[in-house]
């Protein structure tokens, strides 16, 4: 029962938060997603994964003893060994060149926020095709299958 919860609560959050995308007005969404992929694979061709194994500071954990009158006593203690844990180097540098890339193409970082519920539940079902001008009272719905429609409000 907890699962289920934690899906139905994580589903709805999700369709609560902005769109993050790479736009440029007027562009097909599929060449959008063709471009980022050629950006993607280029990235990762100029900036391979390269994975790290490195393992944190350890902590001295020590032992006190306490008597009735409240008198504490130090008892030596013992050393934790720090979490070990894998980090990519170079993750920035991959999301710095396909920025690069995808700013070459004519795409530009936006955050488009969520539609309200309203405009939500208004708006016809589908996903956007071709991106449109944004403005201020534009928004997005994200739909089920992850495809994203814009709706540009009044």
């Amino acid at each position: 029962m907890r699962i289920f919860f934690a899906v139905l609560f994580c589903s709805v959050a999700i369709g609560c938060l902005p769109v993050s995308t790479y736009y440029a007005e007027g562009v097909s969404v599929a060449k959008l997603e063709r471009d980022e992929l050629t950006c993607d694979v280029n990235a990762l061709r100029d900036a391979p994964v390269a994975n790290q194994t490195r393992q944190g500071a350890p902590r001295y954990v020590a032992r006190r003893h306490c008597d009735a009158s409240g008198a504490c006593y130090d008892r030596g203690g013992y050393w934790v060994p720090g979490e070990i844990y894998t980090v990519d180097v170079n993750a920035s540098l991959r999301k710095r060149i396909k920025a690069q890339c995808m700013g070459d193409l004519g795409y530009r970082p936006v955050e488009i926020p969520a539609c309200p519920p309203a405009i939500k539940n208004a708006a016809p079902p589908g996903a956007t095709t071709i991106l449109p001008r944004l403005g201020p009272q534009s928004c997005a719905i994200r739909n089920e299958d992850r495809s994203v429609l814009i709706v540009n409000q009044g």
